[in-house]
């Protein structure tokens, strides 16, 4: 019989048309509307014969295009050969004789191994595709990740490079699919194949049975037989005289207390039992095997058949949907690749292919559009002139009203005598520097000038820029603009960012809020040298800007010339009053309302942004100097602007300094991040030999955890997750992190410590391991 399918046409024709192709892999991949398809043409097939046959050849001619494709089909189908009678016969006489059953039975065995070993194989490739689907998404996320990342490039390149990632996932879920659907396919073989073993134990114990008690009736009347033919023998011997063969002796010849008619007598009985036993055998044996060949072997026989044919058939229409599946995985992916082309106004909302996609790269427009968006830094073009140096011109009494302020025309001298006389004498100025100097954050000014009110020279105008605390402006020469302009960005930032005190035009005193010139964590931190070219046109410093004006003007005054109109009351050394390190989580949230605590969201961001590609991240420690700082500024105020991390100058450009800060913060907790409660409960969890069962009593007790520390430990396992995903890149894999992060994040009892480092390693690495299956990656 022909075999219509829904796809016409023979390999080597040319393919039809992309719609067209999508219709018939569709109709191929339903056996539930094939099958009806199936039956309607061959019907219209044998009705074509028939009226072929009764009107002739040229009556099958039609214009019809559906007519003839069953015809292609058919005449396609037709080479297969048909079954010969005489093998047909020989089937037939070999599943009704005794070797029907075991002969099925091993054909069924035969049936059922292909249909593992195919089963086997659909699992494999399942597995190998979803694995490659799974690490295309993993790239393709990874790939967005880094591409987003300011250092990257943008413009036309970075578009085309997202619609390349983009095809690539679409490829990965569409692999995901095709090993979803091989899946499926192999647990049905695999149901499939235990279906047919069961039913072949079933009809092997019937069957054999039957056909073992027919062998052992014939076995039974073979041995009646042969004694029935051997005592008829004796008694014919004895009946005649004769002896036996070889012998000579007459039988009984021995037996002298019998006659012969006795022996005679004797033997006719025994022959007459042994004909009524093997009558009784025959009978039996006839009986039975009558209903074996009637009916035990032919219901085995067809049961055994079915099976065959079940098995067979569902093996062949998995197979013909795995190859359906295999082009459609091929066909999709080229679809992906490189879509059909619409057309009219279907083109507006098409995908780009991906070689159109990389085609639209412009390497010169996007040079041209990424070194033309810096126009607006380019500073103004001013004419170089020459300027003579004052210490060579004759001093004059036109000098001494000229402002303070004026670049590059004062002599030291002249500065300190101009301060002094614009404030009413140097006696304000002395006793704001030496209130300063008591609290032990700034320097005495007592080296700058002497008790009258003088200058000692160069000398001391020397060893007054030494010491940059101080607010003596005896520094002199050319530096004198530069720390000015420091001045005058330093007062504004601090002026918007506390406007309502100021609304008198006078500086708030000590009342105002803290500036961090004046903290005393920052005693020691030197003057910069000089601002950076760009600092005097911004009214905003950058962060660096702001940690220089910190640390060497923060809590100096403002220049004489401002000093009589703003400057108030000195102010005093400003203690923590929104202290973060040492703070119990819970307090921190009911004070700020954070969740995540700011110094661990902004350690977190500087490491993700900065340090993921630094070898030994978290194992290298940073500059105590600098986490000291660090740690001081986010005791005073978490919020402040110099603390955004995003700008790696707010943090001294040592992300190591970020590390040791965060770890310095989860050390200092009174409770640790995973708590003390709950301590002993993630020991006995790191204990489990499983795999699984570890990981879910550590679920359990981490679900059990206050919000606080839910949320800041699902913060930083999202984060150290990130970090291993670069591990090729900074050596840091899950158990690196663990030894780090294991006391830290559970803290140490001094008398258990040595015993639970171990297994305070175990749940961290745990954790890490199990980061998405733990937290929402949300």
């Amino acid at each position: 019989m022909a075999d219509f399918r829904a796809s016409g046409g023979d390999d080597d024709a040319l393919p039809p048309p992309p719609q067209q192709q999508s219709r018939d892999l569709s109709e191929r991949q339903s056996l539930e509307d094939t099958t009806p398809q199936q039956q309607q043409q061959q019907q219209q097939h044998s009705e074509r014969d028939g009226a072929s046959v009764d009107e002739g050849p040229g009556a099958s001619q039609s214009t019809d295009v559906g007519d003839t494709a069953p015809r292609s089909t058919a005449s396609q189908e037709q080479p297969r050969p048909a079954v010969d009678p005489a093998t047909t016969k020989q089937v037939n006489d070999v599943m009704a004789s005794e070797l029907g059953i075991p002969t099925l039975l091993n054909r069924l065995k035969q049936s059922i191994a292909s249909a593992k070993e195919f089963g086997l194989f659909l699992k494999k490739r399942s597995v190998l595709e979803d694995d490659h689907a799974q690490g295309l998404k993993k790239l393709c996320r990874q790939t967005q990740e880094s591409a987003r990342r300011p250092e990257h490039r943008q413009g036309s390149f970075a578009q085309s490079y997202d619609e390349m990632v983009f095809i690539h996932d679409r490829m990965a879920e569409n692999g995901s699919n095709f090993a979803a659907s091989l899946h499926q396919m192999h647990e049905d073989l695999v149901e499939l194949a235990a279906s047919a073993e069961r039913g072949r134990k079933s009809w092997k114990a019937n069957g054999m049975a039957a056909e073992q008690k027919v062998a052992d009736l014939e076995q039974a009347m073979r041995k009646s037989k042969a004694k029935y033919d051997s005592l008829a023998e004796e008694y014919d011997r004895a009946r005649t005289g004769e002896s036996r063969p070889g012998g000579g002796k007459v039988l009984g010849a021995f037996k002298a207390h019998k006659s012969a008619a006795q022996q005679e007598e004797d033997l006719l009985r025994k022959v007459q039992a042994a004909d009524q036993t093997y009558q009784g055998h025959v009978s039996n044996l006839q009986t039975e095997k009558s209903h074996l060949q009637s009916a035990v072997r032919p219901e085995a026989v067809k049961a055994l058949q079915e099976l065959i044919t079940e098995t067979d058939s569902a093996v062949a229409l998995q197979m013909q949907k795995f190859a359906a599946f295999n082009e459609k995985l091929l066909l999709g992916n080229g679809l992906i690749v490189s879509p059909f082309k619409a057309t009219g106004l279907e083109n507006t909302n098409q995908p780009r292919s991906l070689r159109q996609a990389v085609a639209a790269i412009d390497n010169v427009k996007d040079f041209n559009d990424f070194v033309a968006a810096q126009h607006s830094k380019v500073p103004a073009n001013t004419e170089v002139k020459y300027e003579r140096n004052p210490l060579l011109k004759p001093p004059t009494a036109s000098m001494s009203s000229q402002p303070p302020i004026q670049p590059q025309m004062m002599h030291p001298p002249q500065t300190v005598g101009q301060t002094a006389t614009s404030q009413g004498g140097l006696s304000q100025a002395a006793s704001a520097a030496g209130q300063r100097s008591s609290t032990g954050t700034f320097s005495p000014p007592g080296g700058l000038m002497n008790p009258g009110g003088l200058p000692d020279g160069p000398q001391d105008a020397q060893r007054g820029f030494q010491q940059p605390h101080s607010r003596s402006y005896s520094h002199g020469n050319m530096l004198m603009q530069p720390s000015v302009s420091q001045q005058q960005q330093f007062s504004s930032r601090n002026s918007v960012q506390s406007a309502p005190r100021y609304g008198n035009g006078t500086l708030g005193g000590s009342q105002g809020p803290p500036q961090l010139g004046a903290l005393p964590f920052q005693g020691s931190q030197p003057l910069p040298q000089q601002p950076s070219p760009d600092q005097s046109g911004s009214p905003f410093p950058a962060p660096q800007n702001r940690r220089g004006s910190t640390g060497g003007f923060g809590g100096a005054a403002p220049p004489p010339a401002y000093a009589a109109a703003t400057q108030g009351p000195p102010a005093q050394t400003v203690t923590a009053t929104k202290p973060v390190f040492g703070v119990p989580l819970g307090r921190l949230y009911e004070r700020d309302g954070l969740a995540v605590p700011m110094v661990v969201y902004q350690c977190i961001q500087a490491v993700d942004l900065f340090g993921l590609g630094v070898e030994g991240i978290y194992r290298q420690s940073g500059s105590l100097n600098h986490i000291n700082k660090l740690k001081g500024m986010f005791d005073a105020d978490s919020s402040n602007p110099a603390l955004d991390f995003r700008n790696p100058e707010s943090f001294y450009h040592d992300v190591n300094s970020v590390t040791g800060l965060l770890k310095q913060f989860l050390r200092d907790l009174p409770d640790p991040l995973l708590t003390l409660e709950h301590h002993d409960a993630f020991i006995a969890a790191a204990k489990k030999d499983d795999d699984i069962l570890r990981r879910d009593s550590l679920h359990a007790i981490i679900n059990a955890l206050p919000d606080p520390n839910y949320a800041t430990l699902r913060a930083m396992t999202l984060h150290l997750h990130r970090v291993m995903d670069n591990s090729h890149v900074n050596r840091m894999n899950s158990h690196n992190l663990a030894v780090i992060f294991g006391p830290t994040l559970m803290g140490s009892d001094p008398s258990t410590a040595i015993a639970d480092a171990g297994w305070q390693i175990k749940v961290i690495d745990t954790i890490l391991q199990n980061t998405y299956q733990i937290f929402d990656d949300d």
